[in-house]
């Protein structure tokens, strides 16, 4: 019976040492762990945090070039689910000749098509933004 109190008491001497190490968290320490990793930002409002983002994604400026890095190139660049690659003119003129011209593909661009959301996630481009990158992904 002696021999088991004492596993019985160095079992509950372990727990207890658990039990204060964790205890020894600061406030700060438990904050940092159970933070959020987003916030949600409402259109109109002021949004903390935002300007690390929009100075990252060009400041606000849409070139072709930044939508295809920022929207367009992930499925251009490789032809994801049949997209049509970014310099194949060759697929692109099909296309165009099929849908009604450069006009016919923006219409597509513009409503989505097969896998690609409308405007293909660049939802605050504009028309003419967009005809300018399928101009310069399709070289039509």
């Amino acid at each position: 019976m002696n021999l088991i109190n004492k596993m019985l008491a160095a079992q509950a001497a372990v727990l207890a040492l658990w039990a204060v190490n964790v205890q020894a968290a600061t406030n700060d320490e438990i904050a940092a762990r159970i933070k959020p990793v987003g916030e949600v930002c409402v259109q109109g409002q002021e949004c903390k945090g935002i300007e690390p983002v929009a100075a990252a994604a060009g400041g606000g400026a849409k070139t072709p070039d930044s939508i295809i890095a920022g929207h367009c190139g992930a499925c251009h660049t490789a032809g994801v689910l049949g997209a049509p690659k970014i310099g194949d003119s060759a697929d692109w003129k099909k296309r165009a000749s099929e849908q009604g011209g450069l006009d016919g593909l923006l219409a597509k661009a513009i409503s989505g098509v097969n896998a690609m959301p409308p405007k293909g996630t660049c939802a605050d481009c504009s028309d003419d933004e967009l005809k300018a990158t399928i101009k310069k992904m399709s070289g039509l």
